[in-house]
């Protein structure tokens, strides 16, 4: 991971978010909703149910909306069936670009990705054609802020936690785990009392490939469009930003 920041990506892209803070609620719902349908409404023992109500509260989501979508989930008769699917695509200069979607009707969101892709100079692929290209893994991030810690004593915990790697800048501390130790290392670190200002399981990619200068508004734009989606839950690529 020597080299990539996932942090720089998600402070590039926070304003946007933010602006959208409503229908990502209403993605995290829909994720949080089939978790709980289809293991049960108890996060301690249904592990996709955890994963999916802590990327709700990291996007600071309240709890009455957690509450609500679990409730919903677990009321006979209520609510879809969700299937996530993955599509693979590429950008300008062969960036290569995964979407994840969770929907109850393919054909509809076949039809919106692909669309998302081709208006904006990009081409959906086939499956496994870049997908290869990146890992699981955990990704933790804790700030450096009013924390005195130096970069060795922090990469000892996260070691000692069970990480893979650190990556520090001024801000912040990064940590990345392979994704089936990512419970383990993020709740380690929980009670060693770090606050983890972003945890998550992700996607990452093996190397990154630059975004043309006359392309970069373009690819900018194709993102927005396939995050968009009312069906796309997450979105992820190795252009270097």
């Amino acid at each position: 991971m020597a080299g990539h920041s996932k942090w720089k990506n998600i402070q590039h892209r926070k304003g946007a978010q933010d602006a959208k803070r409503g229908k990502i609620f209403q993605k995290l719902s829909k994720e949080i909703y089939q978790a709980a349908k289809d293991g049960g409404p108890d996060p301690e023992t249904n592990a996709s149910l955890r994963l999916a109500v802590d990327k709700a509260k990291t996007n600071n989501m309240p709890n009455d909306n957690i509450d609500r979508a679990i409730k919903r989930a677990t009321d006979a008769g209520q609510g879809a069936d969700y299937k996530e699917v993955l599509y693979e695509g590429y950008g300008p200069n062969g960036i290569a670009v995964l979407v994840y979607a969770l929907t109850d009707n393919l054909n509809r969101s076949s039809t919106n990705i692909r669309l998302g892709f081709d208006r904006n100079g990009g081409s959906l692929g086939e499956k496994g054609s870049v997908s290869y290209m990146f890992d699981r893994k955990g990704y933790i991030a804790i700030s450096r802020e009013g924390l005195d810690l130096s970069e060795d004593d922090m990469l000892m915990q996260v070691l000692e936690a069970g990480g893979e790697d650190l990556e520090t800048s001024d801000e912040v501390f990064e940590i990345y785990t392979d994704g089936h130790d990512y419970a383990s290392v993020r709740d380690a670190l929980k009670e060693a009392g770090f606050k983890l200002d972003q945890s998550e399981l992700t996607m990452v990619p093996q190397t990154t490939i630059p975004v043309p200068e006359d392309k970069a508004e373009l690819f900018e734009k194709m993102i927005d469009a396939l995050e968009d989606d009312d069906d796309v839950s997450e979105v992820y690529h190795n252009a270097e930003m």
